[in-house]
């Protein structure tokens, strides 16, 4: 090899160098603007899917008010029917036949009804207690009762009606719950 094409050669080179370090940081830049797109997109997804959460969230949430939204004023009415329901109760056999009572008789069965009819469209039910084994996420044992009859754990009274508001509860049924008897079980010839 000669001089010249030695000289040729290192200058080739040198060109070859300085060409690519002025490359490289077009080639770094054009790397870092990559990730940033990719970041961006990362984010941009993952706000969309908290988006798409959100608006669940929030649908979820005006069903849930407007299914439960007459809760507190039915939870009100739930005295009201109490009342109607001891008042029926509480007239004797004998005034149920007096013709002069007939028709005030009539008029609080027909309240009682009607407003039975509305709890119904409402999604408000009563909770069925008696003869039911004891849940307590529907029932409130207020007391055990011995009882023969009954196995241990099965409401045999009660005491105030529970009510559900579609499928949540409203006011648990104040209930006594049947235990065995006093010695049942217990051999009597010991």
């Amino acid at each position: 090899m000669t001089e010249d094409n030695m000289t040729n050669d290192n200058s080739e080179t040198e060109a070859l160098r300085t060409e690519t370090a002025e490359a490289a940081p077009e080639v770094a830049e054009h790397d870092k603007l990559r990730a940033e797109l990719e970041e961006a997109k990362q984010q941009a997804l993952y706000v969309q899917a908290e988006m798409q959460n959100l608006r669940r969230r929030t649908e979820k949430e005006m069903a849930d008010t407007r299914a439960y939204a007459t809760t507190g004023f039915a939870r009100d009415l739930l005295s009201v029917a109490d009342n109607l329901q001891r008042a029926l109760a509480a007239i004797p056999v004998e005034m149920r036949a007096d013709d002069k009572l007939k028709p005030l008789l009539t008029g609080i069965e027909m309240t009682a009804k009607e407003l039975d009819s509305v709890f119904q469209r409402n999604g408000v039910t009563r909770i069925e207690a008696v003869g039911q084994a004891l849940d307590p996420n529907k029932h409130q044992a207020i007391m055990e009762m011995e009882s023969a009859e009954a196995a241990p754990g099965t409401v045999v009274h009660e005491m105030q009606t529970g009510w559900m508001i579609k499928d949540r509860l409203l006011r648990a049924a104040m209930v006594g719950v049947a235990k065995a008897p006093e010695g049942a079980g217990v051999d009597a010839t010991a």
